[in-house]
Order: structure tokens, then sequence, then C-alpha cells
């Protein structure tokens, strides 16, 4: 388990490259999804995804421990954040990416001088991979979400939130392997408890609804959805406690939820958001919340997106 003190730590330490995000609110998607709704926008953070705060974290604390190589195993954003950090500290990094891996996010990787080499379609594929990689190297592996101080990064989201939007009543998280839910959980249960903390996962992706309801650890073989970042095989082993203490619930949706979310963020809101941030919208606009009338925070953890593939995602 993190501590509020760890996650207190990471906000100092990744203060001078992670950016504070805003909140967007908008009326109509207030009006559809009968709540009021506040869009934490980590797709403008830098990077374009939360992923750069554990990131951040992490490969400090890599190279303050003497690190001169490391790697990382990422659908996209994860890679892209591990990438410009260690280009800013002046380490080499390896990505290892699924073979379907978005062009823009490979791309990105790409400008931040990392290696990218390709392995697999899921996280069962890559993690191994780029943890050879880091041994065979003599170098680091910057989990994707297990991982403290991974876990930690993404918790200062958490303390954003109850500074930006007070009297909030409900927080709704993407969720992959966990990381970003573990973090903003320690933070929001161990100061607001009564916020109802709901994640979200693709019906395609259930792994962690899986694992909450047997009551350990499920993986699944196969992840087919068109949020790339949730395309997870199986949560953490580190972040899995911390969703069994503290989650409220777990919610998921479909393909053609996703999709609407994503078209109704465009089209309304004039911001370009990806799959896996547009499940928490789905979520409220499909009344799985369980809530009416509420203050809630949506939180949108990515904008990078191939925008040649945009026909395909919108609704």
């Amino acid at each position: 388990m993190i501590t509020l003190n760890d996650v207190q730590k990471a906000k100092e330490n990744i203060a001078d490259i992670t950016k504070v995000t805003p909140i967007f609110t908008s009326q109509q998607l207030s009006i559809r999804c009968e709540n009021d709704m506040y869009l934490k926008a980590e797709h403008l953070q830098k990077t374009g995804a939360f992923k750069i705060r554990g990131a951040t974290n992490k490969v400090k604390q890599a190279v303050k421990d003497g690190a001169t190589f490391i790697t990382a195993a990422s659908s996209g954003n994860h890679g892209q954040a591990v990438a410009y950090i260690a280009n800013k500290l002046g380490v080499r990094a390896t990505i290892v990416v699924p073979e379907d891996a978005s062009r823009c996010k490979v791309d990105a990787i790409e400008a931040y001088n990392g290696t990218i080499e390709r392995c697999g379609m899921t996280s069962a594929d890559r993690i191994p991979r780029a943890k050879t990689l880091a041994k065979e190297m003599d170098g680091v592996f910057i989990p994707p979400y297990d991982d403290p101080f991974i876990m930690a990064g993404q918790g200062t989201i958490g303390m954003e939130i109850l500074d930006q939007v007070k009297d909030v009543d409900v927080v709704v998280v993407p969720v992959g392997g966990g990381g970003l839910t573990a973090g903003v959980l320690t933070v929001v249960k161990e100061l607001k408890p009564e916020v109802k903390v709901v994640g979200v996962e693709p019906e395609t992706a259930n792994d962690s609804y899986l694992s909450l309801q047997n009551n350990k650890i499920t993986s699944i073989e196969d992840a087919p959805t068109i949020a790339d970042g949730l395309r997870t095989s199986q949560p953490g082993d580190l972040t899995f406690p911390i969703l069994q203490k503290y989650l409220d619930e777990l919610v998921l949706v479909t393909e053609d939820e996703i999709r609407q979310a994503l078209t109704i963020v465009l089209e309304r809101m004039k911001q370009m958001i990806e799959p896996s941030s547009a499940v928490t919208i789905a979520a409220a606009m499909n009344g799985k919340l369980g809530v009416r009338r509420k203050k809630v925070v949506a939180i949108i953890s990515g904008g990078n997106i191939d925008v040649k593939q945009l026909p395909n995602l919108l609704g």
C-alpha cells in the first residue's frame, strides 16, 4: 500500500515537469448525464496523458539510483511519458509496444528519442520482453502501473481534484492495470472517504471486474477494445489490493457507448480525447454511476489519438 506521504513526495518530485491540468464543464453533458459533470483534463498534460506523472516519479528515482538505460512496456501513453522524461534526464530508453500500437503514439515516442520494439498484442506479451531487455542491458524496467512510485505519481491527480472541485461527490476513473485508480483511491479515500470512487472498464477488457468478482487476480487472454490504453490482461499485484480495499464500484461500458461518449465530447466540448478516456463519460451518460444531481468528476486520462482513425472511432 502507498500512503498519502508517498503521494505528497511525488507531487514535489514531479512539479518541475508536470502541469496542474484544468477542470472543464459542459452544461449539455451535465443535462445528458443528470449530474453536474466536471472533466479532469489530463489530455492536456505533458505528453498528452496522465502517465507522465508516474513515469517522472519513477524514472527520476531510477536515475538517482544510477540508471543509464531504461525500458518500458506500453500501448503508447506510458511509453511516451517514459521516453520524454528519460530524454529530459539524458538516459537511453527502449519502449516495447504492441504490434498494432497507434502510429501517432509511436511517432511521439521516437520524437522523444525513444527506441521502439514491437511485441505481441497485450501487456502479458510486452512486459516480459521489456524486463528481459533491461536485464540484458543492465538497465531498469519502468512498470506501467504496478509500482509504488508509479501509483504515487498518478495519485497527484486525486490531490488536484480535491483542490479544484469542492464538495465533489463522485470521482470516475478509467481502469487498466490499476495504477491511476490505486493512486487516486489512496488520496480520495484517505482525505475524503465519503466521496464515491467508481472505476470503469470496457466490457471486452474486464480483467479488473472479473478479479473483483472472484476476489482474486483473474487474467483474460484477449482485450479487443478501441480503448487501447486499457488492454491489460490482469490487474497488478500491488494495485489490486488497493482496488479491493477502497473502490466503491467497477462498471463496464460497451464499445458503442465508448464511441458515443467520444463523439459527444468532440462535438459539444471541442475536446479531442482518446477512447480510453471516454469510458468515464460513457459510464456517466448511460446511468451506470448510480447517482443523480451530484458533483461528478470524470478523469479524462489522455488525448493521444491517431486522427486518421477517427472515422472508425466516432459513434
